[in-house]
């Protein structure tokens, strides 16, 4: 009983705790942390310090759940500091799930494969529609459909997407193609470094000659 009513006297306030204590959250959307940023941060706060304190969660196992700030908590550890100060929040599994996409996207931390991965994880581990998704995200229902519609392209052609750095609309004028045409496609956008407007009508071009190809059958006169 003093143990949870010594918890609940530091919800909302700012404490040390040590870094080993501190779980990364396994609902994180972002992916992919640039090396050369984070060996940047991890300078900074070396010198200045951790400026901004993380936001955790507390588990009924005592230890810490990350909700926001892991690339400040891997920068701290590549910076060989050992006690970080944290901010704990009174939070649900569910809520510092969904809580980690909101703050990557208030931030702009996140690509749009990331970030539709992230949706579709969300929707069905807790059973979310589209418009409750939406509703928690404060994003409109069409956004989350043209989000989770990304992951029509094969894995494969998800990473080469990102490794390319192709945007959302080429990514969805890519998915309008017939799978068989896909993967070629991008490698033509990437190779000529198409913008948007030229990606989606060198795609209107393969689909005109899709369709001029496709063989026309005549019926034969009955004898």
């Amino acid at each position: 009983m003093g143990l949870f009513t010594k918890d609940k006297k530091i919800m909302g306030q700012v404490i040390t705790v040590n870094v080993r204590e501190i779980d990364l959250n396994p609902n994180q959307p972002r992916k992919y942390f640039d090396k050369a940023e984070l060996e940047s941060l991890a300078i900074s706060i070396k010198e200045n310090g951790l400026l901004q304190p993380l936001t955790v969660r507390k588990k009924s196992d005592g230890r810490y759940e990350l909700i926001a700030g892991e690339r400040r908590l891997r920068a701290c550890i590549l910076a060989g500091i050992n006690e970080v100060r944290v901010i704990i929040e009174d939070r649900t599994e569910e809520e510092s799930s969904v809580l980690a996409i909101i703050e990557n996207i208030q931030r702009c931390d996140l690509n749009c494969i990331e970030e539709a991965v992230a949706m579709q994880r969300l929707m069905n581990h807790y059973g979310y529609t589209q418009e409750e998704l939406a509703r928690k995200l404060g994003k409109a229902q069409s956004t989350i459909a043209n989000k989770i519609r990304l992951l029509k392209l094969s894995d494969k052609l998800l990473a080469n997407a990102l490794e390319h750095d192709l945007c959302e609309r080429q990514i969805r004028a890519l998915i309008r193609l017939p799978e068989e045409q896909r993967e070629k496609a991008e490698k033509h956008i990437y190779k000529y470094g198409l913008n948007v407007s030229e990606t989606e009508k060198y795609i209107d071009k393969l689909l005109v000659k899709k369709k001029a190809d496709k063989p026309k059958w005549t019926l034969l006169p009955s004898v």
